[in-house]
């Protein structure tokens, strides 16, 4: 037995030493216990919960591809199967890389030509809507002139569709009455045929 001197104390033991001390491995549910304990012992606090993987946003997978790949190597580069996987690996970046700038020059492609086509659509429209204002003023223009001069333009026209009216005496057995009375009927004035000569003496 060793002797009761300090000495004899094991280091571990001494409370002077400043070893750390041997800890048993923690279990599952130890550690759960812990965990929940340091949550409960300050209930006010937030607690910050990571977002799941299902609702993180979904990168480009070509977002991250760099521009200029600078060691693009053949097919006969590396003779030993680690150089072979390190040329497909580029590879696949390389044609990932290409498809990518073909899909953003096709879709550039198509948006200007959908900007085109609506540009013409446009055009044809605002033609079409000018075409239709302009024939509904016109209309206009016409009803308003027709409302403002009855005798005019209009009245004319058909005035040179129907024969000219004038007064004449009608015969009968009272002419003497009607030219008395001085009622005048209106009949059709009588086209000349020929020509007719006066002769003065």
């Amino acid at each position: 037995m060793s002797e009761n001197i300090p000495e004899s104390i094991p280091t571990s033991a001494d409370p002077r030493s400043k070893r750390p001390l041997k800890r048993r491995a923690i279990s599952p549910r130890s550690e759960t216990a812990s965990h929940i304990e340091r949550l409960m012992a300050a209930p006010d606090r937030d607690i910050h919960i990571p977002a799941s993987a299902s609702l993180a946003v979904k990168r480009d997978p070509g977002a991250n591809i760099p521009e200029i790949v600078q060691n693009v190597q053949g097919s006969s580069a590396g003779a030993g199967s680690g150089e072979f996987h390190v040329y497909k690996a580029s590879r696949r970046r390389e044609y990932e890389r290409l498809k990518s700038m073909d899909e953003e020059v096709k879709k550039e492609e198509e948006a200007e030509r959908w900007e085109r086509e609506k540009k013409e659509r446009e055009e044809k429209d605002a033609e079409k809507t000018r075409k239709a204002r302009e024939k509904r003023e016109k209309k206009r223009q016409k009803k308003v002139g027709k409302s403002q001069n009855p005798l005019g333009g209009t009245a004319g026209a058909q005035a040179g569709k129907s024969k000219p009216k004038i007064e004449a005496n009608v015969q009968g057995n009272n002419e003497d009455e009607d030219e008395d009375a001085g009622t005048n009927s209106v009949g059709e004035a009588q086209e000349q045929v020929g020509v007719i000569i006066h002769d003065d003496d």
